[in-house]
């Protein structure tokens, strides 16, 4: 290149790893931590709402909410990211990753406040809102979902690129652990407060009115980290892929990445008809190269691949959810937790919160981690298969020996439910299949959908495979969570679940290894752009302007020639 300057692409793949790579991830994980801190809590804060709301002096147990309730306020915020997913996902490609980013973080923010404060004092309206927001809530998180992923793949070097990724996705974990961080501080401030006799001494004043407000505090914090990045979100340019391979800017594209490099950047040259080499101003793919999403050339070149990104990511949800949404049922039953009759309302929010946090470090961040620091090294495809096998062997025992592992129910002058059983193995099990979902397809169903596609569909077909994923997520919350009512029900859904999993085995024969390959040659944009026989634009700055017609930006080319690349 003249000068010793590289191209854009080349810059961006081979780029070391730096400062703006990092606080990318941090910047782009904050939708993720939203996402997990939203979702640890609301696992927490149900049983305080079923007893501030739903008790039921006749039955002479704790308030708890009724199933349709629970499944709702539960459930409601994975509707919001499945349509989020799909809005944003296909925003994202028609005005840019950057212009869309701001809208996200702004929702999600907004909501997440607005979910701590629930209208009214009556069981109906405080539901009613609190699954308002919360629907709202999960619609700027899915938003996230495909633009983060796709801006961290866009600004990432192929070396290191599936690290960079997990890692935004592995913010769900930070998310996890401050959320647990926050609501046993909250509650234990509020247990030191406001003591109170448990249920089985005093079944009116165990559960304090000022538990009103933990559940509402808990909630309204984790929009403040969300809301600290909203600054550098405006700051971070466009991707230099969206720029130079949508818009067709590559002048644009190479100051932007110099800027975040800190060096001098070219526009890659295309062939002039004397063999000459100049760097254009525009470059824009010719319509008879540009196919579209509903393309016979799509599904010829990616059709399979998109299948497989959904399904997988369809079939994970369905058991990742299921376990995620049901612990507050699991932990009695591996006696991390006593009877509901033997605590009070926040202390039940204090001990529910440390066996979730216990269980988070043990299992569920490391999982993370694991894959951050070797999916690089091992691949996309060995992390996917190896975790949905594992998954599988590991709930089939789980559902075999579901009674045997939880035990028989204790006399009622036990402290805890559930007697003579294995909890040890029981919790070493449940820990092992949440390490292997976030070692495995958890993580690897985010990240390669980044990956497979071209920069002009890349953010459509990532949020079409998360919203297959969040499709699976409402059938885990609404219809697994189902037959968690009865014992029988339990070991069917686990069985079930088993099952799902190994569906997951066959359907990742479908999805290629990206490992080691740049985002141009996996989706096949090299041969778009720069390959042999392949026809596109070039055209002067001068010689395109934009016209807007009806909010709509077109370009136009005057005086470009047709070339042969």
């Amino acid at each position: 290149m003249a000068d010793g300057r590289e191209s854009v692409f080349t810059s961006l793949d081979n780029a070391k790893t730096q400062l703006y790579h990092y606080k990318a991830i941090v910047i782009a994980g904050m939708g993720f931590f939203t996402d997990a801190y939203d979702l640890f809590c609301i696992t927490a804060v149900t049983k305080l709402i079923g007893r501030l709301y739903f008790y039921d002096p006749s039955t002479n147990k704790p308030g708890v909410l009724p199933p349709n309730i629970n499944n709702a306020i539960t459930g409601v915020a994975l509707f919001g990211t499945l349509a989020g997913q799909l809005f944003f996902g296909w925003l994202g490609d028609k005005l840019g990753r950057k212009k869309v980013y701001g809208i996200t973080l702004v929702t999600m923010v907004g909501c997440a406040l607005a979910s701590g404060l629930s209208f009214g004092s009556s069981p109906k309206s405080v539901v009613t809102t609190l699954c308002f927001f919360r629907f709202w809530l999960g619609f700027g998180i899915g938003g996230d979902y495909p633009l983060s992923a796709v801006i961290m793949s866009e600004y990432a070097n192929t070396k290191t690129r599936g690290g960079f990724v997990a890692a935004v996705f592995a913010m769900q974990g930070v998310g996890i652990l401050v959320a647990g961080a926050v609501a046993l501080v909250v509650s234990r401030a509020f247990m030191l407060a406001f003591p109170a006799d448990s249920f089985h001494t005093n079944n009116v004043l165990s559960t304090q009115p000022e538990g009103d407000f933990v559940w509402r505090i808990v909630l309204m914090f984790g929009a403040i980290p969300a809301a600290l990045t909203f600054y550098w979100r405006l700051k971070m340019p466009e991707t230099a892929r969206y720029t130079a391979l949508v818009k067709g800017d590559h002048d644009k594209a190479a100051a932007d990445m110099a800027k975040v490099l800190e060096k001098p950047i070219d526009s890659f040259p295309i062939s002039t008809a004397g063999g000459e080499s100049e760097t254009p101003k525009k470059v824009v793919l010719a319509p008879s190269s540009a196919y579209g999403l509903f393309s016979r050339e799509f599904v010829r070149i990616h059709g399979l691949h998109l299948v497989g990104t959904t399904s997988t990511w369809f079939l994970l949800d369905i058991a990742f959810y299921s376990l995620q949404l049901t612990q507050k049922d699991i932990y009695p039953s591996i006696r991390l937790l006593p009877k509901s009759t033997e605590m009070n309302a926040i202390e039940e929010v204090y001990l529910l919160s440390k066996s979730m946090l216990l269980m988070a470090l043990a299992t569920t961040v490391p999982g993370y981690w694991f894959t951050v620091f070797l999916i690089d090294r091992i691949g996309r495809f060995p992390i996917q298969l190896g975790g949905f096998i594992l998954m599988s062997i590991f709930m089939a025992i789980l559902g075999f020996e579901y009674e045997d592992l939880r035990g028989e129910k204790c006399p009622s002058v036990s402290r805890f439910d559930y007697c003579n059983g294995n909890p040890k193995v029981f919790a070493v099990l449940y820990g092992l299949t949440l390490f292997f979902a976030n070692f495995g397809p958890n993580s690897t169903t985010f990240i390669v959908p980044a990956e497979l596609f071209p920069a002009r569909l890349r953010s459509t077909c990532h949020g079409i495979s998360a919203a297959a994923g969040k499709a699976g997520a409402i059938i885990g919350a609404f219809v697994v969570q189902s037959y968690t009512q009865e014992v029988k029900g339990v070991k069917r859904a686990i069985r079930g679940l088993a099952l799902v999993n190994l569906f997951g085995v066959l359907f990742t024969l479908l999805v290629p290894e990206t490992m080691g390959r740049s985002l141009e040659e996996i989706s096949g944009e090299n041969n778009e752009v720069g390959g042999k026989g392949v026809t596109s634009v070039v055209a002067d700055d001068k010689e395109v302007k934009a016209e807007n017609t009806n909010g709509v930006e077109k370009e136009k080319t005057t005086q470009a020639e047709m070339e042969m690349v």
